[in-house]
């Protein structure tokens, strides 16, 4: 069985049914907030600066996936593709600039920096001779951003422990941070590197590292090497996944420690959970353990980063479906000090105390596979499982991030000693038969919650209007919030109440997040096609009737594989990976 994180951050090409499941359009009408339509195409003719470096994933530390742009595309083909060879026939293509091959199941989010686009697959592309397509690696592949030509490839070799920790042919899940000639990111072995970003087309082999087997133009000059699994005794589950991001100098990892194949034993209870690096050596600074044995599956999610109420504040999603907030800083002193602590800020179980863990996803207690994104100094998280979980009740939480110590909706009790919370545990956290309780915290950051609403007003909560397990972030602008989850429901909700708007259904998976750039909003699905609304909170203006069904505005795209990635806009060109290949969209005049 195929593990769900590979997929969550990839098969079949199906054709999309394009079908809608509307709210009640005069009622929210009546109840929507002033329309941000306007407000966008206020923007649009101002025709700001675009984008022009989308150096991690969701361009910066908040995560929050809202670029720049003027004139993105809304029509496109992206033509035929020899599916034996890959090799692209542009003769049906409409406003693609280029395409690049990329391997068989691609999941890893593309970044821009400095004139290069990268992005994680495994090898089936064979863009190295010493590496045929047959051969299974992680490949993080960096191509030349204005013409899609192929510049270098590192190569992560499988790991002889085999699916436990490398599961086969899912290659590199995350994305990297790159700053200037310095690029970091994740490999498939557990390991963090940093990586030159000219390769060795710049003729020297970078240090410390200056192991690398072969130092061809087309192969990767690493800098240093971190091995967690070495260093700190990590156990990841099926694979190693964090997209990485920096405060300064501080490099923020999730280390994706989690179970064996059992599905029930931890091996490394007491390996931490996050980790903070020094970015130019690979130092490593502190660390946390927080999830402990409590760690339901894996733990796959990135770190995000801001100053949060005067503090530096690395938002972390555990293993156990809790969000935790560390001070950046840690308890080291300096590069001569040994590893120090975290500094705990806050803590927040986004699972009620009632859920319950059951293994193969038949429970209602949820891990978190999705970033958390950071806007206007509120937090915002949907929980989820593996995607070979399946489907199941999902929560969207907006978090107040200046409150300190357990700031979860509710504490859990036991009638032994009322007063006294309990310590969290992992399959269920109040179980009500051995006395346990749950009661209101008086501390919780809830700032809103959505998991359903009555939006027909007909006094039952119907599949549109129930939030469900997701791999997605959310995206924020102009005071409205999208996501999609697992279920492939797109919700459209007022950002300052946590009130749904509008919800539509692609009617296919959704394992990606949304963008949200000019007036537009895309979103991509299992079914390969790409959704695209007009940015607004009334259904009428994001969507348009067309024989009496509501449907995107610009309607919906096929890109002719599964898109599990998140569409980014960098220089007024759309960029979109299916799951064999990276389109550069753009229009022709």
């Amino acid at each position: 069985m195929l593990p769900a994180v590979m997929r969550f951050i990839g098969l079949g090409i199906a054709s999309s049914i394009l079908l809608a499941a509307c709210v009640a359009v005069s009622q929210l009408r009546a109840d929507a907030p002033a329309d941000a339509s306007q407000a966008a195409i206020s923007e649009v003719q101002s025709n700001p600066a675009p984008t022009m470096n989308w150096n991690q994933w969701g361009g910066d530390p908040a995560r929050n996936n809202t670029p720049s742009g003027f004139n993105i595309p809304t029509d496109w083909d992206v033509g035929s593709f020899d599916y034996k060879t890959g090799e692209w026939d542009p003769t049906e293509a409409k406003n693609i600039k280029w395409v690049a091959k990329l391997g068989s199941q691609s999941y890893g989010n593309a970044v821009v920096s400095d004139g290069k686009i990268y992005v994680g697959t495994n090898n089936s592309g064979g863009w190295l001779e010493r590496y045929p397509a047959k051969v299974d690696l992680g490949c993080l592949l960096c191509f030349e951003l204005e013409t899609g030509k192929f510049l270098w490839q590192h190569s992560s070799e499988k790991l002889k422990t085999g699916r436990v920790h490398d599961w086969p042919l899912q290659g590199i899940c995350c994305a990297p941070l790159v700053e200037g000639d310095r690029l970091w990111f994740v490999t498939s072995r557990g390991e963090v590197r940093c990586i030159d970003t000219e390769g060795f087309h710049d003729g020297q082999n970078d240090g410390p590292f200056e192991g690398e087997e072969v130092s061809a133009d087309d192969e990767a000059d690493v800098v240093w090497i971190f091995d967690m699994m070495r260093e700190l005794g990590v156990s990841q589950h099926n694979m190693c996944s964090c997209s990485v991001t920096a405060a300064g100098n501080v490099l923020l990892v999730n280390t994706s420690n989690g179970l064996d194949e059992s599905h029930i034993n931890l091996p490394a209870p007491d390996a931490p959970s996050f980790i903070a690096i020094d970015k130019n050596t690979g130092q490593l600074l502190w660390t946390d353990a927080s999830p402990g044995t409590n760690i339901l599956h894996g733990q796959w999610s990135s770190p995000a980063y801001a100053v949060l109420g005067g503090v530096p504040q690395v938002i972390h999603s555990g293993g156990d479906g809790w969000v935790y907030s560390f001070d950046v800083r840690g308890t080291n002193n300096g590069p001569t000090e040994p590893p120090g602590e975290s500094k705990l800020l806050w803590k927040f179980d986004t699972n009620p105390k009632m859920s319950k863990w059951i293994l193969g996803g038949r429970g209602t207690r949820n891990n978190i596979i999705a970033t958390p994104v950071i806007c206007n100094d509120r937090v915002y998280v949907a929980v989820g499982q593996d995607p070979e979980h399946g489907e199941g009740i999902g929560h969207l939480w907006c978090i107040d991030p200046t409150k300190r110590g357990d700031v979860s909706p509710e504490l859990a009790f036991n009638a032994s000693d009322p007063q006294l919370p309990v310590s969290p545990k992992r399959i269920q956290a109040v179980v009500e038969e051995d006395g346990d309780f749950a009661r209101a915290n008086p501390n919780s950051a809830v700032i809103w919650h959505y998991s359903e609403y009555d939006q027909n007003g007909d006094g039952e909560i119907d599949f549109e209007e129930t939030m469900h397990r997701s791999c997605g972030t959310v995206a924020i602008k102009d005071g409205i919030l999208y996501v999609a989850d697992f279920s492939g429901l797109f919700h459209c909700l007022e950002v300052e109440t946590g009130k749904p708007l509008w919800t539509y259904d692609l009617m296919a998976q959704a394992w990606g997040s949304p963008l949200i750039v000019e007036d537009k909003v895309y979103i991509g699905d299992e079914d390969g096609d790409v959704a695209v609304f007009r940015h607004s909170s009334n259904p009428e203006v994001a969507m348009r009737d067309e024989d009496g069904e509501m449907m995107p505005y610009f309607g919906e795209i096929n890109m002719g594989n599964s898109v599990y990635s998140t569409p980014i806009v960098v220089g007024n060109v759309l960029y979109i990976s299916n799951r064999t290949h990276l389109f550069a969209i753009e229009k022709q005049e």
